[in-house]
């Protein structure tokens, strides 16, 4: 097994162990939402501290339930992921042509300098 082989599996494993431990050790069990997100966290905490507190704003959508705001927020994620996968395998590309357009004597056109005419 290589050395990439090695570390790879050993981050699968990492990852893994992340995501099964809460589980597995019963964490949050003793809450009715163990897994809420920061923003419910931050409303149950100034609500606790102060009950006549009036947010300025309001969301402009409230989706219907927990598992279709889960849904819209993973979707967000999977775009702005996408996005950035996109934009960075752009980067890598022109990189690589330009590297390769190097390495074998060739340049742009707009690189190459017109041949000087004798009088």
């Amino acid at each position: 097994m290589s050395k990439n082989a090695k570390i790879n599996s050993l981050l699968l494993l990492l990852v893994a162990a992340l995501a099964v431990l809460p589980l597995a050790l019963g964490l949050g069990d003793d809450k009715e939402e163990p897994f809420a997100g920061a923003d419910a966290q931050a409303e149950a905490a100034i609500t606790e501290l102060k009950p006549d507190y009036e947010p300025w704003f309001s969301p402009l959508y409230e989706p219907p339930s927990g598992e279709v705001e889960s849904a819209l927020f993973a979707l967000q994620a999977a775009i702005g992921a996408g996005v950035l996968a996109y934009y960075f395998g752009l980067r890598r590309g022109r990189r690589q042509g330009a590297a390769a357009g190097a390495a074998d004597g060739s340049a742009p056109d707009s690189a190459k300098a017109p041949a000087a005419t004798e009088s």
